[in-house]
């Protein structure tokens, strides 16, 4: 299946910031509304997102297909690949095993979290507008809540780390003092963008959320 090495890593590669990368900080600023405007919010960017033309073929060929191989090759990555300290040093090589657990762990995450919201939403058990109530009881859980904070802090890892990885690769950043800053860089994005999502997932805990299932028009 993964015959040719060179050109399937460099297509998971690709992969893990178009479109995949993208559909994080999509999903990253959608939740966030939660955050910075409480519901009504919130469901104004689901009722966008969803008003989209050719919303379902965007979400197949944008996201689940493009994902779905991003996941598998990673896996096949994370059981075949094997740290070298040699070439790379200790911290390189903590990253190179993190990003590798943190792949298994967002993979996980992601098919669990697809199961409670989207797939839920596709059978009829939640409605599309309903998400922000689903979302409420999902985070007011302890257990789903702390599993939830570890799977959003690894998949933004994974995410964070992969573009430092991905410029490296694609010869965006070749010596050492590039690379330093870029390790800075996104240390300092994955920071960033892991308070935003554990803030959205504290404002689901909101009791609003119970009560708001479609936006209000003035």
């Amino acid at each position: 299946m993964f015959k040719n090495s060179y050109f399937s890593r460099k297509l998971h590669s690709l992969l893990g910031v178009i479109p995949v990368g993208f559909f994080l900080i999509e999903h990253l600023l959608t939740n966030y509304s939660a955050a910075k405007g409480g519901p009504e919010s919130f469901l104004e960017h689901v009722e966008w997102l969803h008003s989209l033309p050719l919303v379902l073929a965007l979400e197949i060929f944008g996201i689940w297909i493009p994902l779905a191989y991003h996941a598998i090759y990673g896996l096949y990555v994370a059981y075949t690949a094997r740290n070298n300290v040699n070439n790379y040093g200790y911290f390189r090589n903590v990253m190179f095993f993190l990003q590798r657990v943190t792949g298994v762990v967002t993979f996980l995450f992601v098919a669990w979290h697809f199961f409670q919201t989207r797939f839920q939403i596709a059978i009829g058990s939640v409605e599309q507008m309903e998400i922000g109530s689903h979302m409420h009881q999902i985070a007011s859980n302890p257990v789903y809540f702390v599993l939830y904070v570890i799977g959003v802090i690894a998949a933004v890892f994974h995410f964070s780390n992969g573009m430092w990885s991905f410029l490296v690769s694609w010869g965006i950043t070749v010596g050492p003092r590039a690379q330093r800053v870029s390790t800075y860089v996104w240390m300092g994005v994955f920071v960033v963008m892991s308070a935003m999502f554990i803030m959205s997932l504290t404002a689901f805990l909101d009791p609003a959320f119970q009560h708001v299932t479609s936006v209000t028009k003035g």
